[in-house]
C-alpha cells in the first residue's frame, strides 16, 4: 500500500518572490526636481543617486526646461512650462508624488501648486528658495546686475521691463524700503503671496493646501539667499530686523495657506549651518536630516 504524499500549499509565483526578496508592494512616490536660478538636470546628478540608494526602485524626474540662462525668463512664463510637464508625470502617478524644488524652483513650484486644481503632489520640498523674496547683495545678483547693489536695484526691477526678468519677479519691495513700488509693479510674488488681491486668491488657496506636507530647508551660511530665514518664509521688517514666519502678515493673514498648513502640524523647517547655495543638493548630510524621511 503506498503512503500518501503530504500536500503543502505553494505561493503563486510573485508572491513567493516578493517574500523571498522582502519587498513590498506599495513602492515609493516619484520625486519631481525642479533647478533653480543658472542650473539645469546635471546638477542634480547626485541627488537622483541618493534618492535611489536610500529609496530604491524610486522614479526621480528632473524637468529638463529653462536651463542656465533661459531660467531668467519671467516667473509666470516658467510656471506654464514646468507645469505642463508635472502634469504628465502626475497623470502617470496616480497614488501621487513628490515636489522637490529648488532654489528659484521653489517658488515656481508653489505658483504651480497654487494655480493647477487638480495636482496629486504629497510633498513640497522647498530646497533653499526665497520664499518671502530676494533682497541683498550676492554673487548672482553682482553678475546679472554688476553696476547695481541691493539699494538701487528696485529701479531696474519695479517696472514693466524688469518684471521680465525672473530674479526681479520675487525681489521683495519689502525692500524693506520701497513697498509701495513693489506692489504696484511686481506681478509675481506679491500675485502667489495674495499681497496684491485677484480674483483667483479662494481657489489657488484651496489648491496649495491640497500637499500633505511643506518642507522648509535653508541655513545661516547659504550666502545667496538673502536673507536667508527667506528660505523659511522670514523676512526683513522696514528697519531690516528679521521677522520670523508667523509673524509675517502673509501668515497672519492666511492669505494662501500659509497659517492653515501650519496649524495643521504640515509645516517642517530644518536649519542647517556650513552649507553653502550651490551644494544643499549634493550634502548627504541634508539629504540624510532634511529630506529623506519625506520621500516615503
Amino acid at each position: 500500500m503506498e503512503t500518501p504524499q503530504t500536500f503543502r500549499a505553494v505561493p503563486p509565483l510573485p508572491l513567493l518572490v516578493l517574500l523571498l526578496t522582502g519587498l513590498h508592494t506599495d513602492g515609493y512616490k516619484p520625486v519631481i526636481i525642479v533647478h533653480g536660478l543658472f542650473d539645469g538636470p546635471k546638477q542634480f546628478v547626485v541627488l537622483s543617486q541618493y534618492i535611489k540608494k536610500v529609496h530604491p526602485g524610486t522614479e526621480v524626474k528632473t524637468i529638463s526646461l529653462y536651463n542656465n540662462l533661459a531660467s531668467l525668463k519671467p516667473m509666470w512664463r516658467q510656471v506654464e512650462g514646468f507645469r505642463m510637464h508635472v502634469q504628465s508625470i502626475m497623470k502617470e502617478s496616480p497614488d501621487g508624488v513628490h515636489l522637490l524644488c529648488f532654489s528659484q524652483g521653489g517658488l515656481i513650484c508653489r505658483a504651480l501648486l497654487s494655480t493647477t486644481p487638480d495636482h496629486n503632489v504629497h510633498t513640497f520640498i522647498s530646497l533653499s528658495s526665497p520664499q518671502a523674496g530676494q533682497y541683498g547683495d550676492t554673487d548672482y545678483l553682482k553678475w546679472i546686475w554688476p553696476d547695481h547693489m541691493k539699494k538701487t536695484v528696485f529701479h531696474v526691477c519695479y517696472n514693466t521691463f524688469g518684471q521680465k526678468v525672473s530674479v526681479c519677479d520675487y525681489w521683495n519691495g519689502e525692500d524693506p524700503h520701497h513697498r509701495p513700488s513693489y506692489l504696484r509693479y511686481n506681478i509675481f510674488l506679491a500675485v502667489i503671496n495674495g499681497e496684491r488681491p485677484n480674483k483667483h486668491m479662494k481657489e489657488w488657496r484651496e489648491n496649495f493646501l491640497r500637499i500633505k506636507k511643506l518642507v522648509l530647508i535653508g541655513g545661516p551660511d547659504d550666502g545667496v539667499i538673502t536673507p536667508w530665514q527667506s528660505s523659511h518664509f522670514g523676512f526683513y521688517d522696514s528697519n531690516e530686523n528679521i521677522v520670523e514666519m508667523r509673524n509675517q502678515e502673509i501668515y497672519k493673514n492666511d492669505t494662501f495657506g500659509l497659517k492653515t498648513l501650519d496649524a495643521r502640524g504640515d509645516v517642517s523647517t530644518c536649519v542647517h549651518s556650513g552649507v553653502k547655495h550651490t551644494l544643499w543638493h549634493s550634502n548627504f548630510t541634508v539629504f540624510q536630516s532634511c529630506i529623506e524621511k519625506w520621500l516615503t
